[in-house]
């Protein structure tokens, strides 16, 4: 069955991991009758959890593609992972809806997840619902939850339903405001309309009236007809919740218990009733061929124009993730990438449904489907026929790194295949082959990431890895002027070696050595000039220290003497390398440490917590800037070497509520414990 445009309505649940998404997707396809039974995540038999990682943790991972036909409407449900490592994927999911849904659940308050879901989703402009679930549980209390979510977020957070209760305290339906009805449950776990209590009738319209005025401040004309006592019509009430909840004024909340299927029907038809559909939600921006700016916006006429947002490789096969713009995509069609200028022959379309797939004849216009078998695209490609490019999935930059190693010799290139194709799947997270450490690190949002990368490389690629803590690339230096002579002379029958330089090794500012010669009387031949400057160059790959690249050093070769016969270029290459080696250690050599600039976004009541910390972290802090949601940024200079551990560290100070971004600056030296340290771990490799 085709949808069009109006009947499409794209939504990602977001919210903390345990909040019932999960659970809630499952009832919505239970109740629509998609499903026989309601899977259970402690039976590992959710549809949109199914893969082995996420079975075996019992947590969503990857964000995955629900279809849920209600009515006339297809809503395509995004279930997003609620733990923060994985939030590429959320990154994903809000590139390719058009609206949020926010779980949580009715006890406990306002979680982490929530609120960080609330800023995501207001940073993108993303029109945002509240489903509270749970709310059968023992000690849940919707109202409370209800009443913490308008002091954090404002009077916009706008109560949709109600939990209906009986005498011992007992959820037995909830009240739809907006639908002006009540919901049971049958005894198949069906929810059906009952009849609304009479001690009720006056709240629900008390609660319709206050709906009502929210609606009327969607503009001047609706204000002017609610003060003339005019009573909306369903579409004019759609119409300001619509318009309410695009600019942000208007916020509903829904509730009831995803497990039992009561509240999950008064959702579905809040959802479809008024959420918005494709063509209401902003244009994606990007450039056209010739790199000028352009919006494309959803738009059942024109050329085709897909969005690649996810990609999955895995043992299902490789399927593209397409949000299609604007015209109709066919299979078979030919269009152009975007991002790498060729042409792509659209392969089969699937509808996904967690790991199901239904083959589609064609993907209309705000539709969300796949295309299988699209080896050369990636996420953030854009398919079209006048080589568009879209913005690319504005994921996070990663903030924890893990050194990542076979734990068997030579399979070196089975882990770089492994880790490549992971992260065709996955983009927030980054490979860096560090020539200077000869180490692979993988960059990543925290430890769980990694955790389940690693997991993978095992389970998929079979290749078991060991991590370590990346090396911290030291720099060393001189600080005096030093002069040596280094003299190889070998003699071994038949031709010898000799090689005689005098040089003199002094600070500079230029971070790559500078060689010059003042050689006078041919003392060293010219032609040996090169052979002398090579051999110093492959030496201060290695310091005297701890072994870390010398840099701010200046050779003036000055004096020396040759051999007729025996000389030769190796030989002089050798003599300076001998002169290096006499001179460093008298020049007062000291470890140069890279320091990073960091901005530590936090709420001001772990103000503290987190400059304290940063003080034993030898950082500086440099300033502190306020930001439009009441929280500071504090920034601060803090050596590389003390922040291996912070992405753990500062979700622990914080109850996950910092975040962070660290880039490298420059480098300074190193006060002497550090140093110290530093060497001695130097050694302990070495040995």
């Amino acid at each position: 069955m085709s949808f069009t445009v109006k009947q499409i309505r794209n939504v990602c649940l977001l919210g903390h991991s345990g909040s019932g998404k999960t659970t809630l997707v499952e009832s919505m396809l239970y109740q629509t009758d998609a499903i026989a039974r309601m899977g259970k995540t402690p039976d590992g038999n959710t549809t949109s959890d199914f893969d082995a990682e996420e079975i075996r943790r019992q947590i969503s991972i990857s964000a995955s593609i629900v279809p849920i036909k209600y009515k006339d409407c297809l809503i395509n449900v995004i279930d997003c992972p609620g733990n923060f490592d994985f939030y590429g994927e959320v990154a994903e999911a809000l590139t390719a809806a058009d609206a949020a849904v926010i779980v949580l659940p009715a006890k406990g308050g306002v979680p982490v997840g929530a609120e960080r879901a609330w800023k995501l989703a207001r940073a993108r402009k993303l029109p945002t619902m509240f489903y509270i679930s749970k709310v059968d549980e023992d000690n849940s209390d919707y109202n409370a939850v209800v009443a913490e979510l308008k002091e954090k977020f404002g009077n916009q957070v706008t109560p949709i339903v109600s939990p209906l209760w009986d005498a011992n305290k007992k959820v037995i339906g909830v009240l739809d405001v907006l639908d002006r009805c009540a919901y049971g449950m049958q005894a198949d776990g069906k929810s059906h309309h009952i009849d609304i209590p009479a001690d009720k009738a006056d709240f629900v319209e008390e609660s319709y009236a206050a709906l009502m005025e929210n609606v009327a401040e969607y503009s001047e004309e609706f204000m002017e007809l609610f003060f003339d006592g005019h009573e909306f019509t369903p579409d004019e009430v759609a119409e300001g919740l619509l318009g309410g909840l695009k600019e942000g004024s208007i916020a509903p909340v829904f509730g009831g218990s995803a497990f039992t299927g009561l509240g999950t029907e008064a959702l579905l038809h809040g959802i479809v009733s008024i959420g918005p559909y494709p063509t209401n939600t902003d244009p994606m921006t990007g450039v056209n061929a010739d790199g000028d700016p352009i919006e494309v916006a959803v738009n059942k006429d024109g050329d085709t124009v897909a969005y690649v947002f996810k990609t999955v490789s895995d043992q299902y096969g490789k399927y593209s993730y397409v949000k299609v713009l604007r015209g109709v995509l066919r299979p078979d069609m030919t269009l152009i990438n975007g991002t790498t200028g060729a042409s792509e022959k659209i392969g089969r379309l699937y509808a996904m449904c967690g790991k199901k797939t239904s083959e589609l004849k064609e993907l209309n216009a705000g539709d969300i489907g796949a295309i299988a078998k699209m080896d050369r695209l990636k996420t953030g490609d854009t398919l079209s026929p006048g080589a568009i490019k879209l913005d690319p999935v504005p994921f996070a930059e990663p903030v924890y790194s893990k050194a990542i190693a076979p734990a068997k010799r030579g399979q070196e290139d089975k882990v770089g295949v492994g880790l490549n194709r992971l992260n065709e799947e996955d983009p927030s997270f980054s490979i860096e082959n560090n020539a200077e450490t000869h180490q692979i690190v993988i960059h990543a949002a925290g430890d769980i990431q990694i955790d389940v990368l690693v997991a993978k490389l095992k389970s998929r690629f079979g290749v078991d890895v060991v991590l370590s803590e990346p090396r911290v690339p030291y720099r060393e230096k001189i600080r005096k002027t030093v002069s040596k002579q280094g003299k190889f002379k070998k003699q071994t029958g038949g031709s010898g070696q000799y090689g005689d330089v005098w040089i003199r090794f002094e600070p500079t500012d230029s971070e790559e050595m500078v060689f010059e010669e003042e050689v006078f009387g041919g003392s060293v031949p010219k032609n040996y000039f090169p052979a002398v400057e090579k051999g110093l160059r492959d030496a201060c790959l290695h310091g005297v220290l701890a072994g870390y690249p010398v840099v701010n050093l200046k050779a003036v070769l000055y004096d020396g003497s040759y051999h007729p016969v025996d000389s030769s270029e190796i030989a002089f290459k050798t003599a300076a390398q001998l002169a290096y080696k006499a001179a460093l250690p008298e020049a007062s050599p000291v470890l140069m440490e890279p320091i990073g600039e960091l901005k530590v976004t936090v709420p001001d009541s772990y103000m503290g917590d987190v400059m304290g910390d940063l003080n034993k972290r030898r950082g500086r802090v440099m300033g502190m800037n306020p930001t439009d949601d009441g929280e500071q940024i504090i920034e601060a200079e803090v050596p590389m070497a003390e922040m291996t551990s912070y992405a753990i560290d500062l979700r622990a100070m914080t109850q996950s509520r910092g975040t962070f971004v660290f880039h490298f600056v420059r480098y300074e030296d190193c006060p002497p414990a550090a140093q110290a340290k530093a060497i001695e771990a130097a050694k302990e490799l070495q040995e």
